[in-house]
C-alpha cells in the first residue's frame, strides 16, 4: 500500500462552499484545469459513478464509496490489479477549515499505478486544493 496526503487550513471558504463545489461533479472542469470533463447522473452519493477524462488521458471510471455532507467525499478508481482511493476531508478547526486530500493505492500492481498516475495526483494536491478554495470562495 502507498499513501500520500496534503492538508491546509484556510479561512477563505466554509465547508458548505467546498461541498457545493465538490458535489457539483458535472462542473469540475470549470475549476480543475487537469480534466476535460467529469460526468455524473443522479445524486452525489455512495454507489454512484463518475466518468472523468484527464487532459490527454483515457476515461476513468470512479465509484463514490462514501459521502458525508460538508465533511467527506471518498472514491475509488479500479485499475488493472490495483485500486486508487481518493479521500477529501473537510474539518472545522479553531483556525479555519482544514482541507485534507489523501491518495492511496492498493493492489498487486500498485507500484506501477503509483508511477503512472498516483504520484502525479499526490504532487498536484497542493495546487488542486488551492484552485478548489479559489473556486469555492466565489460560491
Amino acid at each position: 500500500m502507498w499513501t500520500k496526503s496534503y492538508s491546509i487550513v484556510t479561512k477563505e471558504v466554509t465547508k458548505e462552499q467546498m461541498w457545493k463545489l465538490i458535489s457539483d461533479v458535472n462542473n469540475w472542469h470549470t475549476w480543475d484545469k487537469g480534466i476535460e470533463f467529469a460526468k455524473m447522473g443522479g445524486n452525489f452519493e455512495k454507489g454512484n459513478k463518475i466518468l472523468l477524462r484527464p487532459k490527454g488521458g483515457p476515461n476513468v471510471n470512479i465509484e463514490i464509496l462514501e459521502t458525508i455532507e460538508n465533511k467527506r467525499f471518498f472514491d475509488v478508481s479500479k485499475m488493472l490489479f490495483a485500486k486508487i482511493y481518493d479521500d477529501h476531508i473537510y474539518e472545522e478547526t479553531e483556525n479555519g477549515l482544514q482541507i485534507t486530500g489523501i491518495i492511496t493505492v492498493k493492489g498487486l500492481l500498485s507500484f506501477f499505478w503509483v508511477k503512472m498516475v498516483a504520484q502525479k495526483l499526490a504532487d498536484s494536491l497542493p495546487a488542486d486544493i488551492e484552485e478548489q478554495i479559489k473556486a469555492a470562495s466565489k460560491l
